[in-house]
């Protein structure tokens, strides 16, 4: 596997909910993905954009361990 970097997009409600996100589990809200990736991310990993969005930037590994980490636990 490479470490070529993923964008992951949110977009928010105007509430400042998480409306959308790419690459979310089907078990957790776009609010619960967006948390459990901000967890997991360094500061540099997030920028915010105007228009109510924003993207991370991580590695597919990265990916795949915060989603491991999610589906442990909700298997608790």
């Amino acid at each position: 596997m490479t470490d070529e970097l993923v964008a992951i997009h949110v977009r928010f409600a105007n509430d400042g909910t998480v409306a959308e996100i790419s690459q979310r589990p089907a078990p957790l809200s776009p609010q619960q993905w967006f948390d459990a990736l901000s967890e997991a991310a360094a500061p540099d990993m997030y920028r915010a954009l105007a228009g109510g969005r924003g993207f991370f930037r991580m590695t597919q590994a990265q990916i795949e361990s915060v989603r491991a980490k999610v589906g442990d636990a909700a298997a608790a």
